[in-house]
This record gives C-alpha cells, structure tokens and sequence, in this order.
C-alpha cells in the first residue's frame, strides 16, 4: 500500500471542509446508510456555528489500495499558525481557489510558505458552475501569484484541475464531465504527489498538533521521519534547543482511518501518528528514540500582532455566571491554549491577576474569550492593542496588513475616505466583475481595529473585506478612534423601561428593563463625544390624581445587540468587556466616578 500526504488549502469561504466531505464519500470511508453531518471536519461548536474552520485537522481516505492523509486547514489569516505547523507533514498541496474570487490575501500567505517547503501543488478551480465564474482569468492570476511568489520551474508547472466541490466532481477542463466524480482528483494526487521522504535512523517525529483526550492525557499528532514506534516503547522528548525535557513510555499509537481515529501497532516512516503517555512534550518538540541526540529543526512562526491583557473580573456582578473565576483558573486555562497554539504569546503582568495575551488577529483572541466563556470562566478584557517594535535605530515600528476591499462602484468613495482616515494608502484599484472594485490598501493594523462594522454599514452589507499581516514599518502617526462618548449607570439595580424611554434622546440604548446594571456599566452610546453618567433605575412617580389624558405608553427602541467581537473593537482604552457564560457587559476599567475623573485629569497634565 503506497502513502502520500496532502493539505488543502485556500481563502476561507472557497469550499475546503465541503472537498473533503465529497472525498470522504466517493472514497468509501462512510457506510452507504451512515448519517454524516455536513462539514464532519468541523467538529468544533463554534466551527459548526460560524462555518468556519479554526483548527487544523488530520483525516485518512483508502483509495485502490493506496492510503491519502489528508490536512484540512483553517482559511482565515488569523490562525495562519495553524497552518504554518502542519505544512511540515505534507509533501504536496491542493490549492483550493474559488473561480469567481480568485486567489485572496489567505491563499498566498498559505502558498508562499508551502512553495519556500518546496510543496508540489495541485490548483483546483472550485465553484465553476457560479454565474459570475470567470475561471480562465483567474487560472492567470493563480499564475502570476505564484510567479510573484518566486516559484521553481517545476512548481509553476502545475496541473489544473475544474469543477464544484459542492457537487463533488472535478474534471481535466472546464466542462468535463461530472460523472466521474472526484476519481481524476485521487488520481492526480497519487501521480503528482510524491511519496512521503524517509530518513534513516531510529524513529524520530515532530510535533505538530497538541490536544488532551480526556482518557489518554496529551495526545501529540506529527509526521514519523525516520524509524518506527510501537506501544510501550520507551521514547524521549528533546526541545529545539537539544535539551533533554523528559522520557516517557507510549501509552498508545492513534491512527486516522476515514475520519475515525484507531489505535495501531505500530507507526511507520512517512504516516501521520498520534502518540499518547507523555506529560510534558509539546509543539515543536522533537520524540524519538532515546539515541537519538539531535532535534529536528521546526519552521519558524510569523510573531503575533495584536495583544490583550485578560483580568479578573472584579464587577459587583462578578460570581453570579461562573464558577472559575479566580486569577489561578485563569492563568492555567492561558497556559494550557498557549501549550498547543504556537501563534499565541502570554505573560504575566506585575500584579499577578492580569495577564498580556498576544496573537494574530482580533478573531484569534475572540474565538479563545467565547471558548472560555462557555467552559463557565469569567473576566474581564481590554481593547485589543497592536504589539510594536523598535529597530535598531530605535525607531518604532508598527505591523502593517495587507487589505483587499470587493465593494459596489457606488460604495468605492466612503471606503476610500475611511480607509485614508486610518492612515493606509491604496495600492490598486481595479473592477472585478459585475459593477464590483477591487481595492488594495496598506493599512496599519491599530487602524483597522473595529472597522469591520463600520464597513459594512457604510456599504449597506455588500463589501468583503480581507486582511493579511504585510510587514512592520515606521509608526503611521495618531488614528482617531471612537468619536461618541458612553452613557453611564450611576447606581446600581435593575433598568427600568421608564427611564430608558426618557433617556432615548440621549443616544440608543444597549440594555433591557429588567438587565442588572452597576454603577461604572455602560448602558447606551451617547450621542455627543463626551461621557455623561445617567440613571436607568428612575421610575415613573405615580399619584392618586387622576389625569385626563390616558398615559403615554412607553414604546422603547429596540437596543444595540453588541455580540463580543463588536464589543472588543467598540471599547475604548479605558473601558473594559466583563465576559461571563450568561452575558457580555461593557463597563468603565475604573467603576467609580470620583476616582475616574482624577484618573483622567493626571492622564491629561502627563
């Protein structure tokens, strides 16, 4: 039985997960009566929920006795470090492109670093049945990615194959025929693909991807690169540095077949293995054979590019949502992430109950927040914060993205003029079909936090906006942030629909009667650009006169929704999200007013 390994990789939203389901299938790996939900790959609850895949996963199809693993990886470019890790157990790459889109910000991150491996790719143009599919063009402009891209000869020689993942066929041309399904995609991989690299030597693997079974502790997933491992085999663990971090004896050897994972006796040169029974081994860490005395080398991981500081929660409401709410709970929770996920950074500040969490992205640091908030922790997090650096001149430098704006002709003006408030330059501007512009900015970072929202006001929904981290160059200048102040609750208790109505006026409303409100929570969004503390709690006096007129109902506008990711890009330096399992709370980081406005007034004279 011959062996290849493979990754599928491309923008988000170009249809990877849903390939994999059809190869799956037409491989014979479900039963003909099973019951498979759609994307079985996204088998997280929040990948199931957004549609979108987070975590790198591995899966194995038999196809005429040849064994394909295959990687299916996550398309947004905040957990690129996802697909960093595992483009070092693969020996070849489908690049998945979308035949109206095009190639996007994503698909080159993920391209280019696959090309440096020397990857062979495959180009799949996916989606050819769209209306709006221009598939010849965009064969040209994965061409001149990769040309871009400093691909070899032999790279750029890449076969293409057509057709609709959805559909589950692809074919040699355009309008090949449907009917053979995905049989010249298996046998494209096995012609195209070499067979996995074998060194010889004892067994030795990297770890790739870190995750704890409840039954079996750390389970380590890696490409074998030499030698083999069998259960009960005595391995140890060395770091990047050659240093010693533990041994241990393997508990057990897991292996995909189909999208089960079984266990085996024994893991041969060149398949994708878990290994159970260490304690300590982690990503990046070489396990082998105790002879062994080198450690392989690991690809390097892009540095994260935006920081929050995550605290305990101290509102008066703290306690009344969640049990792990202590700064230990917190602490091991963040040690834990950042033991399986290379793109994140965590420190400790100096009073021990706050702690800096550095990643990719806002999405990267939203996804950990939602999936701590429904393992029953609370906190509270700050505005996500770009990280900087200095040169060697000490000049500072600040991370610049590459950004990509499809938006309707009539919408191109707002966004131009947004774009140029947040200090980026616009790089091209060219039509991509239908009515529809391609804009191409610079930006830095700091700049784009919160205008995801804003854009898609602006443009009434219809802009898709990609973001791409470019490089690090000189500090832009001052952005101007949020313009409109806040409104505060000056007491505490529940909201009264009375005093929200008279308060309308005022500017809208993120609360509900009856919502537990503290003094320091904010309530609503102010319409002027200063503050103003108000009180939700004010009832209607009630008399025994009798008025002629019947009184007036209160008839409120429905509140502002604000779901996390708005809430973390809305916030200002000096406001905080109290994120618990029942809500999300904004609030002011200094809760009493007094100590507030001194607060504010040093901050001012500094």
């Amino acid at each position: 039985m011959t062996l290849r390994n493979i990754a599928i990789i491309a923008h988000v939203d170009h249809g990877k997960t849903t390939l994999v389901d059809k190869l799956l299938q037409q491989s014979g790996s479900f039963r003909d009566n099973q019951r498979v939900a759609e994307r079985v790959m996204d088998s997280n609850d929040i990948e199931k929920e957004r549609g979108i895949t987070i975590l790198a996963k591995a899966t194995s199809i038999t196809w005429h006795e040849n064994r394909i693993n295959i990687v299916d990886t996550p398309g947004h470019a905040d957990f690129g470090g996802e697909v960093e890790r595992i483009l070092n157990m693969v020996d070849g790459v489908i690049v998945l492109v979308d035949a109206a889109e095009g190639p996007m910000p994503q698909t080159k991150f993920v391209v280019g670093k696959a090309l440096k491996l020397g990857l062979k790719p495959i180009v799949a143009i996916n989606k050819v049945d769209k209306a709006d599919a221009r598939i010849q063009e965009v064969v040209n402009e994965v061409f001149d990615l990769f040309a871009a891209l400093d691909a070899t000869d032999e790279q750029l020689d890449f076969p293409i194959l057509y057709g609709s993942g959805k559909n589950g066929w692809m074919a040699n041309s355009p309008d090949g025929s449907p009917e053979d399904g995905m049989t010249p995609l298996f046998e494209l991989v096995l012609k195209h693909v070499p067979e996995p690299h074998v060194e010889e030597g004892p067994f030795s693997m990297i770890g790739t991807l870190l995750e704890a079974n409840p039954y079996l502790g750390r389970l380590i997933t890696g490409r074998i690169t030499s030698g083999s491992v069998k259960p009960n085999q005595t391995l140890k663990v060395l770091s990047q540095d050659g240093s010693t971090v533990e041994s241990f004896r393997v508990s057990k050897i897991m292996a995909f077949r189909g999208i089960e994972r079984q266990p085996i006796e024994e893991g041969v040169a060149g398949d994708i293995v878990a290994i159970a029974g260490m304690t300590k081994g982690t990503v990046a860490d070489t396990f082998c054979d105790p002879a062994v005395t080198e450690a392989i080398k690991a690809q390097p991981i892009d540095p994260p590019t935006v920081s929050m500081t995550f605290m305990v929660n101290d509102s008066p409401l703290a306690g009344t949502e969640g049990d792990k709410v202590t700064s230990r709970m917190i602490r091991d929770r963040l040690m834990k992430e950042a033991e399986g996920n290379v793109a994140l950074k965590i420190e400790e500040s100096d009073g021990k109950d706050a702690f800096i969490v550095s990643g990719r992205g806002e999405l990267l640091l939203a996804i950990l927040i939602e999936n701590m908030r429904r393992e029953g922790y609370e906190l509270g997090v700050s505005r996500p914060r770009v990280v900087f650096q200095k040169d060697l001149s000490g000049q500072t430098l600040e991370p610049i993205e590459e950004v990509i704006i499809d938006v309707d002709e009539e919408h191109s003006g707002i966004v131009v003029q947004k774009m140029s408030e947040r200090k980026a330059d616009m790089i091209e501007l060219r039509p991509s079909g239908g009515d529809r512009l391609r804009l191409v900015f610079h930006a830095p970072t700091r700049g784009l936090i919160g205008y995801q929202g804003e854009l898609l006001t602006d443009t009434r929904g219809t802009a898709i906006m990609n973001r791409l981290f470019h490089s690090y160059a000189p500090h832009k200048g001052e952005i101007v942030g949020r313009r409109n102040g806040v409104l505060i609750a000056n007491e505490s208790g529940e909201a009264v629909a009375f005093a929200l109505w008279n308060l309308e006026d005022r500017g809208p409303m993120m609360i509900e009667p009856g919502w537990k409100v503290y003094e320091g929570m904010i309530v609503g969004e102010h319409t002027r650009d200063n503050d103003l503390e108000v009180n939700v709690l004010k009832g209607k006096k009630l008399s025994n006169v009798r008025s002629a007129g019947k009184d007036e109902a209160v008839r409120l506008t429905p509140p502002i929704r604000m779901t996390l990711e708005r809430s973390l890009s809305w916030i200002s330096d000096d406001e905080l999200v109290e994120v618990t399992p029942k809500s999300i709370r904004l609030r002011k980081a200094i809760l009493d007013p007094t100590a507030r406005k001194r607060a504010d007034r040093s901050s001012k004279t500094a």
